[in-house]
């Protein structure tokens, strides 16, 4: 049953302040006032770049939320080492030193986005009993991360939380590589946190790709993703799996969008299950042509089950390769190999679902058996056609598009009932309207949501369909048709990142920003490697969600992978401008017009995408203040 003034939740909580702040304000308030204003800017950009969410920073608190404690411990780590390093530029009478708690625990969240409970409360006594300058954590914290982080944990004791009826276990956070039990407590030499700092980088890699499959806000991508060692992520609570990219055996490279598209189907058909967490199809493909280690890769990805293959194919026929393997172990669960005419392509893809969800043990509710195997066409021909256009579309260049529509309309003369092909040709005409390409924009954006709409009364569950539609409803600036369509595009594919972030763009732009970060939090867990437009999306969400200062840096990441990003470049000259920082907004405004020297403050597909009018109207200023006509 819902709490009345809130929604219960199990969260990671950080809370934060600083040790003898009384002191330094009675000796020098301006200076450190100054000092806060620059180390709370470390909290925010810390938070924000591991997907947590700042509740408060009254006074010199701080009070931070997070979906994980992996992250909550590896955010407060990092931080303090960051604030180690500025602290030795400074006098020791003026260095600031904060104490941080972490724990797990139910807390209450209300619309505003506060938050109050037992979890907050022993976050905040963890932190009052820190050492300055350190971390601290509960018992239940360690028990998530012990062995997901490369650090040390000391027992300090039992302690005493008011109003908690039972002893909290407590750890100081050392950075070292084992864990300590409760039953073995040695005392451990301290270390600089200055040392910490490069432990730190270690275990925090971003990661980050740039190949996106569709060009959405026309992105021009060219960076290609890379993976590294990073700390584990927590295992969500239902059965979770990545698909690797299956290996195309058959000696020519020009031939991997077959096996690219095998794995993308088996991927999309996977997270139409609402009862599995599927890795998004970015993050997955992260690890084409590489040597990887099962558990690593669980580890990076947080997931139980991999599942890894091959295809070798020749003119009429295909061998396929198939494993699922239990990602912490190494252990093979079970392994097919399919040997049987290119036309039985669809069999196979439904046997291996088949397989899997039998072997995950996963319950499918009503009517989710019948959208999963459903496919939108049962003719090898015209599938074979949409792949390579689909490939094809990942180049993001005029001539990439137009040869993916014209692929699109060859397999839709095979079979006029293919959805998926309707989705690509709107795609097309949607990069025409938004790029320049075309004479009439908004004639583009009409044509887009006229073959998405005829996907969509073919196949309703096409979540691709309902977000590319919404998309261009923005771009047309009907608003409310947008966001009824991003709202039947989460109904029908709740576990595909990539309608997540189009539609949270939708919710963003529409009055439910709030509500968009929440989208993109998702977004992010289940594309740990995302492409860069990700960032945009959630610069976006944060800056209408008026939280001007951490949507700085998602859109300057945003801007830093992919320059000619003009969507990027206005979010992150808005950010600028209302943030304060008149002279840093110059150079992204610059840049946009260098992108596109026909647009103004006014007339942007940035302004028009806005449903209020305030909103427009503060953007607008915004741009024009920035240099913008």
């Amino acid at each position: 049953m819902a709490d009345p003034e809130g929604i219960r939740k199990l969260e990671a909580i950080l809370a934060g302040d600083v040790a003898g702040y009384s002191r330094l304000m009675q000796e020098d308030d301006e200076a450190t006032v100054a000092t806060l204003e620059a180390y709370r800017a470390v909290f925010r950009e810390k938070i924000q770049a591991h997907r947590g969410r700042v509740v408060d920073m009254a006074g010199d608190s701080v009070l931070a939320v997070f979906e994980a404690a992996t992250e909550a411990v590896r955010t407060a780590f990092e931080i303090q080492a960051v604030l180690a390093e500025r602290n030795e530029a400074l006098p020791e009478p003026r260095r600031m030193r904060f104490r941080i708690g972490v724990n797990l625990g139910e807390v209450i969240e209300r619309p505003d986005g506060t938050v109050y409970g037992d979890g907050v409360n022993v976050a905040a006594r963890l932190e009052s009993i820190g050492e300055p300058g350190g971390v601290t954590v509960s018992g239940t914290v360690f028990d998530q991360v012990k062995n997901r982080l490369q650090l040390g944990f000391d027992f300090i004791g039992e302690q005493e939380v008011k109003n908690i009826a039972e002893l909290v276990r407590a750890y100081r956070v050392v950075a070292e590589g084992a864990s300590v039990s409760v039953s073995d407590r040695p005392k451990r030499k301290r270390i600089l946190w200055k040392r910490a700092l490069i432990g730190a980088a270690a275990v925090a890699i971003v990661l980050v790709g740039g190949l996106v499959i569709h060009s959405y806000r026309h992105t021009t991508l060219s960076e290609k993703p890379t993976t590294g060692t990073t700390a584990a992520l927590a295992l969500p609570d239902k059965p979770s799996i990545a698909v690797l990219p299956f290996q195309n055996m058959s000696g020519n490279p020009a031939e991997d969008w077959y096996s690219d598209s095998l794995t993308e189907t088996l991927i999309t058909d996977l997270s139409k299950i609402s009862s599995l967490f599927v890795i998004a199809r970015h993050s997955s493909f992260a690890y084409k042509g590489k040597a990887v280690d099962a558990r690593q890769v669980g580890r990076e990805l947080g997931v139980r089950y991999l599942l890894e293959g091959s295809v070798q194919q020749t003119a009429d026929r295909v061998r396929i390769n198939a494993q699922l393997i239990e990602a912490e172990t190494g252990r093979h669960l079970w392994s097919e190999r399919y040997d049987r005419s290119r036309a039985d392509i669809f069999a196979i893809q439904d046997d291996i679902i088949d397989k899997i969800v039998l072997e995950l043990r996963v319950k499918l509710i009503s009517g989710e058996q019948a959208r999963t195997w459903r496919r939108s066409t049962r003719s090898r021909e015209a599938y074979e056609l949409f792949a390579q256009g689909w490939s094809l579309s990942a180049k993001q260049t005029r001539e990439a598009r137009a040869k993916s529509k014209e692929l699109a309309e060859k397999a839709l003369k095979i079979d006029p009932k293919f959805a998926m092909a309707m989705v690509m040709i709107g795609w097309a005409y949607n990069a025409e309207g938004e790029a320049g390409w075309s004479d009439d924009a908004t004639k583009s954006y009409k044509e887009a949501v006229a073959w998405g709409r005829k996907a969509i009364a073919l196949d309703d569950s096409l979540g691709e369909a309902h977000a590319m539609v919404a998309n261009n409803l923005l771009d047309l600036e009907q608003h409310r048709e947008a966001l009824a369509e991003a709202e039947k595009g989460l109904t029908v594919s709740p576990n595909d990142a990539n309608v997540i972030v189009l539609c949270a763009w939708v919710f963003a732009d529409t009055g439910k920003a709030n509500e968009a970060v929440v989208l993109m939090q998702r977004a992010f867990r289940l594309n740990p490697i995302p492409p860069p437009y990700y960032y945009c999306a959630l610069g976006d969400s944060l800056l209408f969600a008026k939280r001007v200062e951490e949507a700085i840096p998602s859109h300057r990441k945003c801007v830093e992978l992919t320059p000619d990003f003009i969507w990027a470049q206005l979010g992150l000259t808005v950010d600028y401008v209302l943030a304060g920082k008149l002279d840093q907004a110059v150079a992204p405004a610059k840049e946009a017009l260098r992108i596109n020297p026909k647009i103004t403050a006014a007339d942007n597909t940035y302004v028009h995408s806005m449903a209020e009018s305030a909103q427009r109207a503060e953007i607008v200023a915004a741009l024009r203040q920035a240099g913008l006509k």
